[in-house]
């Protein structure tokens, strides 16, 4: 049972009793990816905290070439 706990509930998507999931469910592709990196930074792994925050700022790029290609299509 615990494993099982590990898979779908994992300790470094949790803070202050909210749960990653819970936040991240509704949001476009990119911008959920953003947030779970921002909020894994330094948590799931602290040697690889940079790691995880380069890893945000580039689908927080992702997110704004999606949106700026939008834009550009509705000109």
């Amino acid at each position: 049972m615990e494993e099982i706990e590990k898979v779908q509930h994992p300790s470094y998507y949790q803070i202050n009793g909210i749960e990653l999931i819970q936040v991240m469910r509704d949001l476009p592709y990119c911008r959920g990816c953003a947030v779970k990196y921002l909020f894994r930074a330094g948590i799931k792994n602290p040697d690889k905290e940079l790691e995880d925050l380069y890893k945000a700022r580039q689908m927080i790029y992702f997110e704004i070439q999606r949106i700026q290609e939008k834009l550009d299509l509705k000109k």
